[in-house]
């Protein structure tokens, strides 16, 4: 029976808009687009050119550090396009279908028959390492470290999130194998944390790795918040992560011998009346599930591909991003003007302190869900010590000064304080909370971003 662990600091914000586990059906499309930007860490190097054809599962572009680390097309066809911003920056790569979708062949394999080496090169040629990622820095594992232990988080705890049971429905095999796969990457253990409402089997009888429930508000499904509660990070220590989405797609190479980037992405958000989930590949364009509701809506809105505090504002043409399997519409809030503004006491804006009466009347039940808008309401200021942070953030580290090394860019306090344990997802409640509006998931980033110029 796996052990449990409750988290008690956190904050599960109230939304209107969670989507129901029906299936509205799939999203095709003949050109799609990858986003080099997506895959941090990665310093992009084109594997093609314009004109060229290729397969799915044929690389697109790799890592100029590591060459070994490759990002596979997810249909044959045609690159139509490449697209670059300043100093050449590559931003997107189009490719578009030509006939049947083609694969290239990397043959079945079972990853409990191969060798470790065997297994890490088997993903490396297929285009999917950038699935994994480590800690410290957060950002695309480098297959040269060996991890100390490797961390998989099973299900989602952020606002909207989907459902895991319903997305992983008849992707048992392909949890399994995927498992068994990253347990022979590692000597250590492969750490599974899930949620005590679990239903899957695959997830809850999984085998080869050790498995651990998290009860409480977000964010226990942050694979952060169950590494530092596990097996903290020590300095020198490096761990690799994954989310259980991602596993499965690992899982299915093994089981097809073929590189399948198909994810089923929930649809969610107070604007969008039927909420559900679709099925689509990465980088397919938005248009057609996103335009429907542009249009029938008689205010702004604000298309977000991943969560409401995490997720990446997309424009209503955007496509999916590669590690997303969550679409949130939600009002932007900026053709709105009130009178008092923040100040009016209306029982449907939401704080999660006791601003507004609204507080009151979720915790009798009174009012259980909200419809709340994109604006920031009010302007950056001075960080306030008022152990708002701490509320909300379960990890054994002191949020405040963390960011104040950061900002001053003291590497050692940095790194006594415990930046190679956290993501800037980790931080996304404090900036929810936050009574000074600071950007603190975008100071955190940029923190490991020069911590990793300064000590790699």
């Amino acid at each position: 029976m796996a052990s449990r662990i409750k988290i008690k600091n956190g904050l599960d914000i109230p939304l209107l808009g969670k989507a129901q586990e029906t299936f509205l059906g799939e999203v095709k499309s003949d050109v799609l687009k990858i986003c080099p930007e997506d895959f941090t860490g990665v310093t992009p190097k084109l594997s093609v050119r314009v004109g060229d054809e290729v397969k799915a599962g044929a690389a697109l572009m790799y890592d100029r550090n590591h060459p070994s680390v490759k990002v596979a097309s997810p249909i044959s066809g045609v690159v139509t396009a490449i697209d670059r911003g300043e100093k050449r920056r590559i931003l997107n790569i189009t490719v578009e279908r030509k006939g049947e979708n083609e694969f290239v062949d990397f043959g079945i394999k079972n990853a409990l028959t191969m060798k470790p080496e065997e297994v890490k090169e088997y993903i490396l040629d297929a285009g999917l390492w950038f699935l994994v990622k480590q800690r410290p820095y957060d950002v695309v594992a480098n297959p040269e470290k060996e991890p100390r232990d490797i961390f998989v988080t099973g299900f989602s705890s952020a606002p909207l999130a989907p459902s895991y049971d319903f997305i992983l429905k008849d992707q048992d095999k392909d949890v399994q194998a995927g498992l068994d796969a990253l347990s022979k990457l590692t000597k250590g253990k492969v750490y599974l944390s899930i949620s005590p409402k679990t239903t899957n089997k695959a997830l809850k009888n999984a085998k080869n790795v050790v498995v651990t429930e998290f009860d409480g508000p977000h964010p226990a499904g942050n694979v952060g918040v169950q590494i530092n509660h596990l097996k903290p990070i020590n300095s020198g220590e490096t761990v690799w992560t994954l989310n259980v989405l991602d596993v499965a797609l690992i899982g299915r190479l093994f089981n097809t011998g073929k590189v399948d980037l198909t994810r089923i992405v929930a649809l969610t958000g107070s604007e969008v009346e039927k909420r559900g989930y679709y099925k689509m590949l990465i980088g397919t364009p938005l248009t057609e599930v996103l335009a429907p509701i542009a249009k029938s809506a008689d205010i702004n809105l604000r298309y977000i591909c991943g969560d409401p505090l995490t997720g990446r504002k997309i424009e209503k043409d955007g496509v999916l991003r590669a590690y997303d399997s969550q679409i949130t519409v939600i009002p932007e809030g900026d053709d709105k003007h009130e009178l008092l503004g923040w100040a009016t006491l209306s029982p449907n804006k939401y704080s999660a302190g006791p601003t507004y009466l609204s507080s009151l009347l979720h915790k009798i039940g009174v009012k259980d869900k909200f419809r709340i808008d994109a604006r920031i309401k009010g302007g950056p200021r001075a960080m306030i010590m008022s152990n708002e942070y701490d509320q909300v953030f379960p990890m054994d580290i002191y949020p405040e000064f963390l960011l104040k090394s950061i900002i001053a860019f003291d590497i050692d306090k940095m790194i006594n304080l415990g930046i190679f344990e956290v993501a800037p997802e980790d931080f996304a409640l404090c900036e929810f909370v936050d009574t000074s509006k600071i950007e603190i998931q975008r100071i955190v980033r940029t923190g490991l971003d020069m911590l990793r110029k300064e000590v790699e």
